[in-house]
C-alpha cells in the first residue's frame, strides 16, 4: 500500500511540473504576435522551463520538479512596418523569437506527458481501492 502512494506522489509532482510547463507555452503563444512600443524596446522574449530531479525529503522518493523558467536566448524576427512606432530608421520592427508551430509541438509533448501522470494515478488508485474491497 506504501508503494501505492509514493507511486501517487511521484505522478502528482510530473503532473504539477508539467501544469506548470502548459503555463508558460500558453504565456509564449499568448505573446508570439506583441510587438514592442518603440524602436529601444525589446520585444518578448520566449520562456523556457527547465525541470530538474528532486529528492522529496519527507518520503524519500525522486520527483520531478521545475527548476526554472528562463529567457530563450534565440534571435528576435524583423518585419518590416513601416508605419509601427517601433520601427527602426529601415522600417523594421523586431518581433519576439516565439514560433507557434514549435509551440504547439510543446504543448502537445506537455499535455501526453500530464496525460500519463494521469493515467498512472487513476490506476494507482483503482489498485488501491481494489486492495481496500478485499480487507472488507
Amino acid at each position: 500500500m506504501d508503494d501505492i502512494l509514493k507511486t501517487l506522489r511521484v505522478s502528482a509532482s510530473g503532473m504539477k511540473s508539467q501544469g506548470t510547463r502548459l503555463r508558460v507555452i500558453a504565456e509564449n503563444i499568448a505573446n508570439a504576435d506583441s510587438l514592442p512600443t518603440s524602436p529601444e524596446d525589446t520585444p518578448y522574449r520566449r520562456k523556457l522551463v527547465m525541470f530538474k530531479n528532486a529528492l522529496d525529503r519527507a518520503t524519500g522518493l525522486d520527483t520531478v520538479r521545475v527548476h526554472e523558467i528562463q529567457d530563450s536566448n534565440g534571435s528576435f524576427g524583423r518585419k518590416y512596418l513601416p508605419g509601427h512606432p517601433a520601427a527602426d530608421a529601415d522600417g523594421y520592427v523586431v518581433t519576439p523569437n516565439v514560433k507557434t508551430m514549435i509551440e504547439m509541438a510543446d504543448m502537445r509533448e506537455a499535455q501526453r506527458s500530464y496525460e500519463a501522470n494521469l493515467s498512472v494515478i487513476k490506476v494507482s488508485k483503482r489498485m488501491l481501492q481494489q486492495t481496500i474491497d478485499v480487507l472488507r
